[in-house]
């Protein structure tokens, strides 16, 4: 089982079987106060989630509009730096940014309406790597998911990056020095900030996505409006444009110039998956819910994007070739000149803006990188603690290792958006067009079934042409600029999960041999067992599951002390992990299935003529749950000894500790400073 947290959630379910001893837990005594660790940790992070409170899950969702700050913001951002791109790779052809501002929100509305789709496929999330997974199989899955990985990675770092070259562009050139620093300032905030949960992070981000939205409305707006005298001066610069074009480079060398403009602007549709990928944690409907944030999405991200487009050309901008302001401080000094005042106030107040929402957008790779890695975690592509829940049920393991990925990426680059967007793009377009090829194969074989197939399959089609042309130019056109450093990580990644897997299969494998070797003790053994004597010596075990380790682990007790314990009490904590997070139902479920696990050990006990019970706990930390359980066995069972099973290597390596937690030995731990006796039994795995 994972190890989670060391902080114990509120919730703990009992069996309803009647203890012999009485209740353990003294009403009259008054809870202690919590250590002086644990009061911080409530104070920065929060206190515990209540997993018995029936509307937890509906108050954690995210309803549409906050779903399109956490997510949507991802994709709405890369407005920021996608058509900067895109335009400075037109050099002087600028006249070619007419063609831009169509076939860009175009693509957005492409990809977009195909990701609703997969949203209606996939209800629950996951995105690329569950699509992936479940229509090209497990080996395309698992390259999708790596590829999601080092994506998130780098969709934080580079919302963060850009966020600082916004917010430096106005400030003077002596304060540059400082924007590296200010960025890992603001990394280690944001994590902090998802350490406290989802919704928590987005409410409190929700006031600069809105920001955003105003000032570059009115930005577009008046951009455009005080330039309707200069109208038919652009028409006419953009016909010579075209004119010289064709006969300097030709009508093909146009369009390999503008496709390429085209692929190199492709960070601007990076943020779409976002949405697919965390319908999990949206309101109910989840799949309308997720559909209606990407429709928000994408229309904002069109408009924005395209509108931008349009006045780099219609205000003439020209990038700076040393790039210490970014475009669009560019254009905004360029618009506000012509304000009679307020002009320089509303430069600053849009890119702090444009800046801080870069930073919300950070929040994709945080709500969506943790849930791709649990998801892989759950299939064991991954170390199973990456699944666990934090108290504050957020994938707390998850998020700081994207914080630490994301800490080391922000190092390697400088801070480099134009590095770190050619790194990015690679993984997401990678991303996008295996999943547009799954589902374009999907409906291509349901073709029989469906009368819509032909629509949808022309749509995944077209969406896998587009995506595919992109990952292509950008691999060809960057490999040298950062993109083979994205390809060796990404393939690096998805070797080291084929280990980890192969290794969860090994070990599978040997514990369910030994399952094998107990068999099934015959009904006819069956003994009337007498009843519980809580004065006589009791052996507490504690087991996960069902299977050859608890089986194993029970047979030893009774070879180490023959005849010598008269009773058995059973434990069992089971996990909240992010497999089983998505609602009251699952939780029930985990109750049941819990519970089902121990009973099969008191027959089996029964069986063997030993008088048993059994007691569960629900949590999201099995140190901790399983630590109360014993507490209160040994106030039931005085003479009790605590007994659990470990896997034993033949030979100990240190990632053996990652893979498998220690949670035997860190319960061992705190029973035996607690002045209780506890023995863990090893079981041999070569």
């Amino acid at each position: 089982m994972p190890n989670a947290s060391s902080e114990r959630p509120t919730t703990a379910s009992r069996s309803s079987e009647p203890a012999p001893g009485g209740n353990a837990a003294d009403p009259t005594k008054p809870p202690e106060a919590p250590s002086s660790g644990v009061w911080l940790k409530n104070i920065l992070l929060g206190p515990p989630r209540d997993l018995e409170d029936r509307t937890i899950f509906h108050r954690l969702s995210l309803v549409a509009f906050l779903a399109w700050v956490g997510l949507g913001a991802d994709g709405l951002s890369s407005s920021s730096y996608g058509p900067e791109e895109a335009f400075r790779t037109l050099q002087q052809h600028t006249y070619l940014a007419v063609g831009l501002m169509l076939l860009v929100p175009a693509t957005v509305f492409i990809i977009s309406a195909a990701y609703s789709r997969i949203i209606d496929e996939f209800p629950f999330g996951g995105g690329g790597y569950v699509v992936a997974t479940k229509l090209l199989g497990e080996k395309a899955g698992v390259v999708s998911g790596c590829a999601l990985l080092v994506d998130y990675v780098l969709t934080i770092t580079t919302s963060i990056a850009a966020a600082g070259d916004a917010l430096f562009s106005f400030m003077p050139p002596t304060w540059q020095s400082a924007k590296l620093p200010f960025e890992f300032l603001l990394l280690l905030t944001l994590t902090w900030l998802n350490l406290r949960g989802v919704k928590e992070s987005v409410v409190v981000l929700a006031p600069i996505f809105i920001l955003f939205l105003l000032t570059h409305a009115a930005l577009l707006t008046l951009g455009i409006v005080l330039h309707i005298p200069e109208l038919t001066t652009t028409a006419q610069r953009v016909s010579d444009g075209f004119q010289s074009g064709y006969s300097s480079i030709g009508i093909w060398g146009m369009l390999i110039l503008f496709l390429h403009a085209y692929s190199l602007g492709g960070g601007t549709f990076t943020g779409i998956e976002a949405v697919s990928n965390g319908v999990s944690i949206m309101r109910e409907p989840r799949a309308k819910t997720g559909k209606r944030t990407m429709l928000y999405m994408s229309t904002s991200l069109a408009i924005v994007a395209a509108g931008l487009l349009t006045l780099y050309l219609l205000w003439d901008v020209q990038p700076d070739p040393a790039r210490k302001k970014t475009m669009n401080a560019l254009l905004l000094e360029s618009v506000t000149t012509s304000f009679p005042v307020g002009g320089h106030l509303f430069l600053i107040v849009t890119l702090v803006t444009e800046g801080a929402l870069l930073a919300v957008a950070a929040q994709a790779g945080f709500l969506d990188g943790p849930r791709v890695l649990a998801n892989m975690a759950v299939d064991s592509w991954m170390p199973h603690r990456f699944a666990a829940l934090s108290e504050r049920l957020t994938t707390q393991n998850g998020i700081l290792l994207m914080s630490a990925a994301s800490l080391g990426a922000l190092a390697y680059t400088g801070g480099s958006v134009e590095q770190l967007v050619v790194m990015y793009s690679i993984n997401v377009f990678a991303t996008f067009t295996l999943s547009m090829f799954g589902m374009a194969r999907s409906w291509w074989k349901r073709r029989r079934d469906s009368k819509s197939w032909k629509r949808t399959t022309a749509l995944f089609t077209i969406g896998f042409v587009l995506t595919a042309v992109i990952l292509v130019i950008t691999v060809l056109e960057k490999f040298h600029h950062g993109g083979w450093l994205t390809i060796v990580i990404t393939g690096s990644l998805v070797g080291l999960c084929f280990v980890i897997r192969q290794h969860y299969r090994n070990v599978k494998g040997q514990l369910a041999r030994l399952h094998e070797q107990f068999g099934e003790i015959p009904a006819a053994e069956i003994t009337r067992s007498s009843a519980l004597d809580p004065s006589q010596p009791t052996a507490v075990l504690l087991v996960e599951s069902y299977g050859g380790l608890g089986i194993h682990t029970l047979f030893n007790i009774f070879r180490a002390f023959p005849g010598h314990f008269k009773n058995l009490v059973f434990l069992s904590v089971g996990v909240i992990d992010s497999g089983g997070f998505k609602g009251e139902a699952e939780i029930e479920a985990l109750k049941s299935r819990t519970e089902e696990t121990l009973l099969r050990y008191v027959e089996l006990a029964a069986r063997l003529g030993i008088p048993a019970t059994y007691r569960s706990a629900i949590g999201t930390d099995i140190v901790d749950e399983a630590e109360t359980l014993c507490v209160e066995a040994s106030k039931e069972f005085p003479k009790s000894t605590f007994f659990a099973g470990k896997v034993v290597f033949q030979r100990d390596r240190w990632y053996q500790r990652l893979l498998h937690n220690e949670t035997p030995f860190a319960i061992q731990k705190r029973l035996v400073w607690g002045g209780r006796t506890m023995v863990v039994l090893p079981v041999r795995v070569r």
